[in-house]
């Protein structure tokens, strides 16, 4: 698969850059990025300043996007400093112009009818979910939410997305907020409550793992996004390449960047490392 087609390189200039939890949201003025973005898809943003030399994007799920009478379009991202790059990024003022690439990626196809749905996120991952919430609900769709993380700092559920979908549910796994535990402790009483026809989760691999037992037995649709690391997020580094199965049960390394962060759980292949028989492979 090529690169999104979708994508342009512009300079954006920082919006706002504030303080949410253990997060930062940082909302950007991004040229024709927003307008062309659909849920799940990412951005990719070149490091600056005294770590200019760093040579490889930042990729960052896109938590909203869209066009205004404002600005050309604007995009915002969620960011959690983990390292150098995103350090910097996350001590940005408001005007400071970043370098992005997007929209890349693929994204979260939806339903052709309105169906009842569950969003499963965990941690920051829980971000592009409430703008695709947003398109669900348009398509007529009841959307319920499990939100989890290991503590209440780690959360991300805004408000405004909480008006988004039908209900919430938050677990914690020190009990800080929520029911104590993770989301697979409540996702199976959902699905039967509210007899879920189609699972989207965003998280950590081993959630989106057991999210996807869940879904198998239950025999419901799930599509994920992955959170491979990511280095340079247009298909040349090939750090983020996942085990995946094709339509002809082939399974080839695929880079998530290009062939994801979307994929139908039924394609990956969760045992993790080079799966014994994968195309290439020795």
């Amino acid at each position: 698969m090529p690169i999104n087609p979708r994508a342009t390189v512009t300079t954006a200039r920082i919006l706002s850059n504030r303080k949410v939890g253990a997060y930062h949201h940082i909302a950007l003025e991004a040229g024709e990025v927003g307008k062309l973005a659909k849920p799940g898809n990412f951005i990719a943003i070149a490091v600056g300043g005294e770590y200019s030399a760093m040579p490889l994007h930042r990729a960052f799920a896109i938590y909203r996007a869209k066009a205004d009478g404002v600005h050309a379009s604007t995009v915002e991202i969620i960011v959690a400093a983990h390292g150098k790059g995103s350090e910097w990024l996350t001590k940005q003022s408001e005007g400071s112009q970043l370098r992005i690439t997007g929209p890349l990626g693929t994204s979260f196809p939806l339903p052709a009818e309105p169906v009842n749905v569950a969003i499963i996120g965990g941690g920051y991952g829980s971000a592009p979910l409430f703008d695709l919430a947003d398109h669900l609900k348009s398509r007529g769709c009841r959307v319920d939410a499990v939100i989890g993380a290991s503590t209440s700092s780690k959360i991300f559920a805004p408000l405004d997305g909480k008006r988004t979908v039908n209900s919430v549910t938050v677990t914690t796994e020190d009990a800080s907020a929520g029911v104590q535990g993770r989301v697979t402790d409540v996702l199976e009483e959902l699905i039967e409550r509210q007899k879920i026809d189609l699972i989207y989760s965003c998280g950590p691999m081993a959630m989106l793992k057991a999210v996807d037992e869940i879904a198998q037995r239950k025999q419901i649709p799930h599509l994920v996004s992955v959170e491979e690391a990511m280095a340079c997020g247009i298909g040349i580094c090939m750090t983020c390449v996942l085990p995946i199965r094709d339509a002809n049960g082939t399974i080839k390394m695929s880079r998530t960047c290009i062939e994801g962060p979307v994929i139908d759980s039924e394609c990956v292949v969760w045992s993790g490392g080079i799966p014994e028989g994968t195309w290439g492979a020795p």
